[in-house]
């Protein structure tokens, strides 16, 4: 070390793990490097901060860079830090920094390390205490690259969470009150959509109360790995790692793929004509990842439609499911349009939408609405961007209301569960006594077109899996939404809706409409308004148990079964199912009674209305005056 009068700079640097593990704060460098260059008897000329930046090797650090300008117009000579991992932590940058230094014929001093540029050993001790310093960056990072690797597997994604999706225990997981959104853009991009035009259709739709869907957003989602079921970490960088089936899939890897293909052809021209009715629904019965979608189109222009797995190399057609599904597909059809008439203004929202979510989520945006005005006023949004953001939350609040009141009004509002069994009934009595109309009135599965028909499945069917036996594809089960089937369940479990079922009538095979326990009052209150339409007749049946026949006296009069419920809740007095015989209440028609209403459409298109509850249900019929209740809801039929 020569003895010219020593111009120091120091450097100081500090990054958040630095503090964290060993308190290296940029006030406590200061502190101790000044008592140094006390000591050494320096001239401090300027001091160098660069906070919250690492030394890794190709980080720009802009108060560095002003120390070597520093040392290039003489101005310093001497690099004061604290220790030399302040400086530097790679082998290459310090012996560039020393080719540096000696050109300029400056030198480095460091409180806490031994180190002397100005001589070949001190050079030597520098580059074994920067060997020891950049191998333990490596080792730390190998370390954490491992931990990250095996968290990410387990489904720990260290990324922002993706719309689609949600936290549980810091693991991703899907969030099935937006998966559908995610769902739809996939589908509608896949079906020749732009980016744009899709963000155009959210906007239009406020989906997700929304009005700042843009198409970067759309392509952002697209292009997420995520959505697949992997991950890509450092996906930016030259050497990314990829990560497979790490969260579970909101779409298959076929779909995803056709989207990125998607990609390099013309948006704008292109327009799928082809629909697919069980796309996102099928899984592979070896893999169980979500099906890819294909088809063929033949010179008489018949398309074939088939499902397929790449990975296990199975393909099949799609009538290989839907054979299945014709073994119910008609009273899905008869159960959507009770859905359509009663469930869905009477408890979808109750169910989709529960009242407690609702109230969480509102006060949710109330408070992220005091967020931006405080925002605002600490400065961090201009007065436009402050109107912009709060106009798009104010606005999801005033929805989110909406729906609340619609929630805590919806039984008030909309019908009873005991208008649905009634219903159901007429719709049965009106298949047998007004065939033709009923048919003329009713669409069948057939008369649908493919969009309608996968609308229809895409709205009740959650997902459908498969089981391979041989070479063969059999469907193992269909699992259908859980906002449908939860309040379904429950009103059949109540005794306000039937379902259909096999049984035998002494030696006869055949079918019957089944509901569950309702007490007396209710039954005879449905009986009584029946009648306001048909001459409906009521009996009594045993059921005996172990042999599983009915025994009830019928006539030879071509009567019909309505329905068959049970007199009392034998779930609850037979629970060891030691009863021998059930009591069954019936109601039926006769063949020859006739319609009773002038207006055919009051059969179809009206319910009657609850009778005096002083009118005490008998065996036979009462004369009683006819009333209406709508089916359809609309203000101007309310009462």
């Amino acid at each position: 070390m020569n003895e010219e009068k020593k111009k120091c700079g120091v450097y100081m640097r500090v990054s958040t793990e630095d503090q964290a593990r060993e308190g290296f704060s940029l006030p406590e460098q200061k502190e101790r490097l000044d008592a140094f260059c006390k000591f050494k008897g320096y001239e401090i000329v300027d001091y160098y901060e660069d906070a919250g930046i690492s030394a890794k090797t190709g980080n720009y650090r802009p108060e560095f860079e002003r120390l070597k300008e520093d040392i290039k117009s003489k101005r310093i000579n001497t690099i004061i830090a604290l220790k030399l991992d302040r400086i530097t932590r790679s082998i290459y940058d310090w012996e560039n920094l020393i080719t540096f230094l000696d050109k300029n014929e400056a030198y480095i001093d460091c409180a806490n390390d031994e180190v002397n540029t100005t001589t070949a050993n001190g050079k030597m001790i520098s580059r074994l205490l920067m060997s020891v310093s950049q191998n333990e960056i490596e080792r730390t990072s190998e370390r954490t690259k491992i931990g990250m690797a095996g968290a990410i597997k387990k489904g720990h994604i260290p990324n922002i969470t993706p719309l689609g999706f949600k936290r549980e225990d810091k693991k991703l997981v899907i969030d099935y009150s937006t998966k559908d959104i995610i769902v739809r853009i996939f589908d509608l991009y896949y079906n020749g959509y732009s980016y744009k035009k899709i963000s155009n259709l959210f906007n239009s739709e406020e989906v997700l109360g929304r009005t700042n869907w843009r198409d970067t957003t759309i392509s952002c989602i697209l292009q997420n790995e995520l959505y697949k079921g992997d991950f890509v970490s450092g996906k930016r960088t030259k050497n990314p790692i990829y990560y497979s089936d790490v969260v579970e899939p909101i779409v298959s890897k076929e779909m995803w793929e056709e989207c990125q293909l998607q990609k390099r052809k013309n948006q704008k021209s292109y327009q799928r004509t082809l629909t697919y009715l069980y796309l996102q629904k099928l899984k592979c019965p070896k893999c169980d990842r979500l099906l890819g979608g294909k088809a063929t189109t033949k010179k008489n222009g018949r398309s074939y439609y088939y499902y397929y797995c790449n990975d296990c190399k199975i393909e099949f057609k799609e009538n290989k499911i839907t054979e299945y599904f014709n073994n119910f597909i008609t009273e899905l059809v008869e159960y959507d349009s009770v859905v359509n008439q009663f469930f869905l203004p009477m408890i979808k929202q109750k169910f989709d939408e529960p009242k407690e979510k609702l109230e969480k989520e509102i006060k949710k945006q109330k408070e992220k609405l005091e967020r931006i005005k405080k925002a605002y006023i600490n400065g961090a949004f201009n007065l436009k961007e402050y109107n912009e953001e709060k106009k798009i939350v104010e606005k999801s609040i005033k929805q989110l209301e909406g729906e609340l009141n619609t929630t805590e009004n919806v039984e008030e509002l909309r019908f009873t569960p005991k208008d649905i069994l009634l219903k159901r009934d007429i719709d049965y009595i009106n298949k047998v006594k007004l065939k033709d109309e009923y048919n003329s009135r009713t669409k069948t599965w057939k008369e649908y077109t493919r969009e309608e028909q996968a609308d229809l499945i895409m709205k009740y069917v959650d997902n459908i899996e498969l089981s391979l036996v041989g070479t063969e594809i059999i469907v193992k089960n269909i699992n259908f939404r859980d906002s449908i089937c939860k309040p379904y369940k429950e009103l059949y479990l109540n005794g306000y809706i039937d379902e259909e079922k096999p049984t035998l009538f002494g030696n006869v095979l055949g079918s019957i409409r089944f509901s569950n326990y309702l007490p007396d009052e209710e039954v005879g209150e449905i009986i009584m308004r029946l009648r306001q339409y048909y001459d409906v007749k009521y009996t009594e049946a045993t059921y005996f148990v172990n042999d599983q026949v009915f025994y009830f006296d019928f006539k030879e009069n071509n009567s019909a079964i309505v329905r068959v419920f049970p007199l009392e809740d034998y779930r609850k007095l037979d629970v060891d199912g030691k009863m021998e015989t059930y009591k069954f209440g019936i109601i039926y028609i006769n063949e020859e009674d006739k319609f009773q209403m002038q207006e055919i459409d009051t059969a179809f298109d009206y319910i009657p209305n609850e009778t005096n509850n002083k009118i005490i249900f008998t065996k036979e019929p009462i004369p009683i005056s006819v009333g209406v209740k709508p089916v359809k809801f609309s203000e101007d039929n309310a009462e």
